[in-house]
C-alpha cells in the first residue's frame, strides 16, 4: 500500500545504488574468505545467520538494547492517539508503539516492512516536547517505515557486523592454528582476513553513513510536509539536540551503537571529528531545510519554537 507521505526518488536511488555496492562488496567479502578460511560451509553459515538474525530480529534487538518495551493504549493513551492520527494521515499500517525508559530525549523505528514496523519513543522524549513537536518526530519515524529506509539500513549493516565477527572469530579460533601450532602460512591467513574484514568494514560503514545522512534529510522534509508544521519539527530537532548535550556521557555511550536509528545522533556536546563518519547532518542543514520547507507553504517557521 502506497503511503501519503511524498515519495523521495532521489532517496530510492540511493538505497538501491548502496545496497548494489554493498552487495558486491558482500559477494567478494564472502569469496576471499571462502579462499583463505578454505571452509565455504563456515562462512555461508555465518554470513546467512548474522543476516537472517538482523532481518526477522532487528525491532526486538533494538528494543532490548535501548531498555523499550511495548506498551498498550491504556498505559500511553496520548501517545497512541498521536500514532494513530499520523497513521491516518499517512494512509499507512499503524506500528507496534514502545517506550524506553530512557532520560535521553530521542526516537527511532525499526521492522522488517511497514507490516511489522515499531516506532518507540523514549520517556524522555515525551516529558520534553509539546503535543505538535511529538507529532512531528513521529511523523519523521513513520516516513522512514513508510519510505523503507530502515529495513535498508537493517540490511545494509550486516555486512559490518560480520566483518567485525570474522575479526573477533580470527582471535580465538583453532582455525589459525592454535595451541603452538602456528606456522607462517597460517599466520599470514590470519593477517590477511584481519585486513580483509578491516577493509570492508571501513567501505560499508562509509556507504551507510553516506545514506543515513540522506535519508534524515528525506524524512524531516517527508513529515514537515505531511503535518504542515515545519516549525513543529524544527523546535523539536532544537530541543532534543541541545538537551542530549546535557545527557551523562554514559548514557550517551549506550545509544551510540544505534545513531543511524536514531531521531538526532547522541553525540553529546562534541559532534565528531569529521561529517563524514556522522550518521546525520548537522542541525544547521536540517533546520535550513525546514526553513525553506517553510517559506515554500507560507508557514513562519521559527525553530525553538513550536508552531
Amino acid at each position: 500500500m502506497q503511503s501519503r507521505f511524498r515519495s523521495d526518488r532521489r532517496l530510492t536511488v540511493r538505497m538501491g545504488v548502496t545496497l548494489f555496492l554493498l552487495g558486491l562488496l558482500y559477494v567478494a567479502f564472502v569469496a576471499v574468505l571462502i579462499v583463505l578460511l578454505k571452509s565455504w560451509v563456515l562462512v555461508v553459515v555465518i554470513a546467512a545467520g548474522v543476516l537472517a538474525a538482523q532481518y526477522w530480529f532487528s525491532d526486538r534487538i533494538a528494543l532490548f538494547a535501548m531498555h523499550g518495551r511495548v506498551v498498550e493504549r491504556e498505559e500511553y493513551p496520548e501517545l497512541h492517539a498521536v500514532v494513530d492520527r499520523m497513521c491516518a494521515m499517512a494512509d499507512m499500517p499503524r506500528p507496534t508503539v514502545a517506550v524506553s525508559s530512557m532520560d535521553m530525549p530521542n526516537a527511532f523505528a525499526t521492522g522488517r516492512n511497514p507490516d511489522n514496523a515499531v516506532v518507540c519513543v523514549t520517556t524522555g522524549l515525551l516529558r520534553r516536547l509539546e503535543p505538535a513537536e511529538l507529532e512531528g518526530v513521529l511523523a519523521h519515524e513513520l516516513s522512514h517505515v513508510a519510505h523503507k529506509d530502515v529495513a535498508v539500513i537493517t540490511v545494509a549493516s550486516f555486512l559490518g557486523v560480520v566483518a567485525g565477527l570474522v575479526v573477533r572469530f580470527a582471535f580465538y579460533s583453532e582455525l589459525f592454528g592454535g595451541r603452538g601450532r602456528k606456522d607462517q602460512n597460517t599466520l599470514a591467513v590470519f593477517a590477511m582476513v584481519m585486513g580483509v574484514s578491516a577493509a570492508v568494514y571501513a567501505i560499508s560503514f562509509l556507504l551507510i553513513r553516506a545514506l543515513s545522512r540522506y535519508r534524515e534529510l528525506a524524512a524531516d522534509r517527508a513529515a514537515a510536509l505531511l503535518t504542515g508544521r515545519p516549525s513543529s519539527l524544527a523546535s523539536a530537532l532544537t530541543k532534543v539536540t541541545g538537551d542530549i548535550g546535557r545527557i551523562p556521557s554514559e548514557d550517551l555511550r549506550t545509544a551510540q551503537a544505534f545513531n543511524a536509528f536514531y531521531f538526532t545522533p547522541a553525540l553529546g556536546s562534541e559532534p565528531g571529528i569529521s561529517r563524514l563518519f556522522s550518521t546525520h547532518p548537522s542541525l544547521e542543514r536540517r533546520l535550513e531545510q525546514l526553513a525553506q520547507i517553510s517559506a515554500e507553504l507560507g508557514e513562519a517557521a521559527t525553530p525553538g519554537k513550536a508552531g
